[in-house]
């Protein structure tokens, strides 16, 4: 722990400090009463620095809450947890010492106050890939996704280290119960939150059994490390044009594809070109080989991705569904929601399988879309 500074101060007179933490994305009954902005601007104060100058960011879909804060001569990125926490058993922390010793791209801990739910770590600024997109050539564009496939390929280099250092990541797995679960998670948020719908018994039956097959086939997949949630909105292009890996707390054993279909897939607006794809796919083969890693067919290779596709970007579905319906976040996420849909159908259909999916899904999209801003009935 000697590369982190753990702000040491008694503890609040609210939550206990334990040990036996929850993962830092559930609230739980040691949350803190105070909220994070408060906190923070307690523990800037107490730094020497003017809360004044604190800025909320963008929130992600998550509980923790991230504000830009003055830090000596510079600024830094505080994640402001709801709960207290044991630095040592951190998701966060651990796995940001996994990947800084793997040598992945990824923020420094400047500072830790465990006790008031605060990690203070380098600013990488405010360009997101997906932002950098939007103004980018193609060169730009090809350059950075080579980057961003290349980055995956050293994730996995690392899976031999995380089990090494028995880190968190190597301990978590996307195994039947977690893909089943998200997917559960996207029957309820997409059918019920968003749409106000109800399924008929004898299909939510079948179309579960569907699912099921989903998450078991997937579970029996080779597993390797996963950043578990690698989009380019979450990889950021520092002042040098270097891209940066941030939000891997989550990181856990998965497919080889996971994060790949995440890059390709995710919170897109539009169908992806199939040969596009294709060529992403050999690349990032090409990539694991030159690292020495299990070489993979081709073939093989491509099914696992078509069903980690409809895998991924159903429980994406979920997630965007509860943001918009629950949350209140549509402005940010409910026009990810119809391409993620039309991505499903079109991957079931190059697999052949999932007849009730494809239909319950592919006629909500004809219907007048999977999501149209109204609730519907029925």
């Amino acid at each position: 722990m000697s590369q982190f500074r753990v702000a040491t101060r008694p503890p609040p007179a609210g939550p206990s400090f334990i040990r036996s933490m929850h993962h830092p994305s559930q609230i739980t009954p040691n949350a803190f009463s105070a909220p994070a902005h408060e906190r923070l601007a307690e523990y800037v104060t107490r730094k020497g620095g003017d809360s004044e100058r604190i800025l909320a960011l963008t929130p992600d879909a998550s509980t923790r809450e991230y504000f830009r804060i003055p830090w000596k001569n510079t600024q830094a990125v505080a994640a402001v947890y709801p709960e207290p926490f044991d630095p040592e058993i951190h998701p966060f922390m651990d796995v940001t010492r996994l990947f800084a010793e793997a040598k992945l791209p990824v923020p420094e801990i400047l500072d830790v106050d465990p006790l008031n739910g605060i990690i203070v770590q380098e600013d990488f600024g405010d360009r997101q890939l997906r932002r950098v997109f939007e103004a980018a050539s193609e060169d730009e564009r090809e350059s950075y996704l080579e980057q961003a496939v290349s980055l995956i390929a050293d994730i996995q280099a690392a899976t031999a280290l995380a089990d090494e250092r028995q880190s968190i990541a190597c301990r978590l797995a996307f195994d039947e119960a977690k893909l089943s679960w998200e997917l559960d998670y996207f029957v309820e948020h997409f059918f019920k939150s968003l749409r106000g719908e109800t399924l008929k018994h004898g299909d939510e039956a079948q179309l579960r059994a569907e699912l099921n097959d989903v998450a078991a086939e997937l579970s029996a997949r080779p597993r390797v490390l996963c950043h578990r949630d690698f989009h380019t909105s979450n990889l950021m292009v520092d002042a040098k044009g270097r891209l940066r890996v941030i939000d891997y707390q989550d990181a856990r054993m998965g497919p080889a594809s996971y994060d790949l279909v995440s890059l390709l897939l995710d919170r897109r607006t539009s169908l992806p070109s199939l040969a596009e794809v294709r060529e992403r796919r050999l690349f990032f083969l090409e990539e694991r080989r030159a690292r020495g890693l299990d070489p993979i067919d081709p073939d093989d290779f491509a099914y696992e991705f078509r069903l980690m596709t409809v895998q991924r970007c159903l429980k994406a579905t979920g997630t965007f569904s509860f943001q918009t319906a629950v949350a209140g976040r549509g402005e940010t996420y409910a026009h990810f929601i119809n391409p993620m849909l039309e991505i499903v159908v079109q991957a079931a259909e190059w697999l052949g399988r999932f007849p009730l999916l494809r239909s319950t899904l592919s006629e909500r999209l004809d219907g007048g879309g999977g999501y149209s801003g109204q609730k519907n009935g029925g």
